[in-house]
């Protein structure tokens, strides 16, 4: 005969299962948030470099004797380029109804 399974037993087991679910979420959590703040250290960095570089080269070393001294300049970011808002048409003011028109029929042949 099947053993019978009690609600408690069967609360208990879905518990242990969800309890795994949470701690690999809390673990993924955590390591996001480390990523998070190992990249703004990053970007800090990147930005001392910058601002070390430009002291440098007001100090009188240009960017060649730099280069001879294994300083390169600091790599340029790509800018991002925001796109300008589209304008606005009739057809995008509110209220309007931005579904095409039903054709009309073909006139049947005589």
């Amino acid at each position: 005969m099947a053993k019978e399974l009690s609600v408690e037993d069967a609360e208990k087991k879905a518990r242990e299962l969800l309890d795994r679910r949470i701690a690999s979420v809390r673990t993924l959590v955590t390591a996001r948030q480390r990523l998070a703040e190992l990249r703004e250290q990053v970007a800090d960095a990147d930005r001392e470099d910058v601002r070390l570089y430009n002291a440098a080269l007001n100090d009188g070393w240009s960017p060649d004797e730099l280069r001879k001294l294994g300083l390169s300049e600091p790599e340029k970011k790509a800018r991002t380029r925001r796109r300008a808002a589209a304008k606005k048409t009739a057809a995008d003011a509110p209220g309007v109804d931005h579904q095409e028109p039903a054709p009309v029929p073909a006139p049947e042949p005589s």
